[in-house]
């Protein structure tokens, strides 16, 4: 798949990045290494060509030894740049935006490396599998709605870090909604398909429709149906194949799935300002990088109220274009190119997933995928208009 990147080319981009925008041009700093730019530029066209983004893995050179060098290298020369106090205020902000790029890759190493263990026929498992037997047969948290009623609302951030498509901070009227207190299951979305939901066309945005039948898409990404089993749904996880547990979040759906499972259960996506709206004072209960489970899990059973699951687990698709927000600004120079320039022909996700690292996540924080991307950890959440 183009959109995956091998390990070692992460790891060397998020190094390039301190390299190129925080280090060159420092006082007592030299000019980065052009080959370097060449190979491990992402898409600023400002520095220069670069290679294929489907072409990364066959990158035989640098090696993985030269690469862990490289990042040890530039590692140090931004502490000592640091402790001797060599970066303008400029360029301190430049360090604080490529820890938080480096947060972003630390998730798309882990589902590129899905991706890629998955094209393996052996289908190998990135950790070993949890211990304990699974209680498919435990109680489901129950599926409710939160009431939220038409009111002004201020979208975007305020204080702290934040990127440059989350501000300026701006009013938006929402009128009176309801959101699902969790995630959908994956036992409701089988429903959904033995219902036919992949053969309905009446289900489907024209785009998601073609989709479908071009891609011949039955079920969501890493799902099958093992020739040696009883017929029933496996799912391939970073531990390995096992039996799709109905409890836990639908995950790896394209944004055209979770609108059509939407249509098919009488309700929409939420907006992406209702979702911030909602999430503003919610508390982390969701499945996120530091726990370790590597796969969504199912809500809490409880009767906490409001909606669950706000953070972690999955990224949750809005039916959101990904747009600009009043009188946005892209960041001066070429690091302006991180955000703005592709705000056409993607959707938002909003809330964090269980490869997100915990401190990366935020209500304002807008990540944006193409509508057909499935290889992130996005699931759904339903909404509804005001009853």
């Amino acid at each position: 798949m183009p959109d995956a990147s091998p390990t070692k080319w992460h790891l060397a981009h998020t190094s390039w990045f301190f390299e190129t925008f925080v280090l060159a041009g420092a006082p007592g700093e030299r000019p980065p290494r052009p080959d370097y730019a060449h190979v491990f530029n992402s898409y600023y066209e400002g520095v220069g060509p670069r290679i294929a983004r489907d072409r990364r893995g066959v990158l035989s050179r640098p090696s993985h030894d030269e690469v862990r060098a490289y990042r040890r290298e530039i590692d140090d020369r931004v502490v000592a740049a640091l402790d001797e106090g060599r970066l303008s205020p400029e360029r301190l902000t430049l360090v604080e935006l490529g820890l938080n790029h480096e947060e972003q890759h630390q998730e798309l190493v882990l589902t590129d490396i899905k991706h890629g263990l998955h094209a393996n026929p052996l289908r190998p498992s990135y950790r070993a599998a949890e211990p304990g037997a699974r209680e498919d047969t435990a109680s489901i948290a129950a599926l409710t709605w939160a009431h939220f009623d038409e009111h002004i609302a201020w979208i975007g951030s305020a204080r702290g870090f934040s990127f440059d498509n989350e501000r300026p901070r701006h009013r938006v009227l929402l009128t009176g909604f309801q959101l699902a207190t969790r995630l959908v299951t994956a036992g409701e979305y089988l429903a959904f398909m033995a219902d036919g939901g992949y053969r309905r066309p009446e289900l489907w945005l024209s785009d998601g429709w073609a989709t479908v039948r071009a891609c011949d898409w039955r079920a969501p990404l890493y799902w099958d149906q093992p020739d040696h089993g009883d017929g029933g749904w496996h799912i391939y996880t970073l531990r390995g194949a096992r039996p799709v547990d109905p409890r836990e979040p639908v995950c790896h759906l394209s944004h055209y799935e979770a609108d059509a499972y939407a249509r098919w259960a009488g309700a929409r996506l939420p907006t992406e300002f209702e979702w911030e709206v909602a999430a503003a004072h919610r508390a982390s209960d969701g499945a996120l990088l530091e726990s370790d489970a590597l796969h969504p899990r199912p809500a809490p059973d409880r009767a906490a109220p409001g909606p669950a699951q706000m953070f972690g687990d999955c990224w949750e698709w809005t039916q959101s274009a990904y747009g600009p927000y009043p009188g946005f600004c892209p960041e001066e120079g070429t690091v302006g190119e991180y955000n703005g320039k592709f705000m056409s022909g993607q959707v938002v996700l909003r809330g964090g997933s269980c490869a997100t690292p915990a401190r990366h996540i935020r209500a304002t924080y807008r990540n944006f995928f193409p509508p057909a991307a499935r290889w992130q950890f996005s699931g759904v959440r339903l909404a509804r208009d005001a009853r």
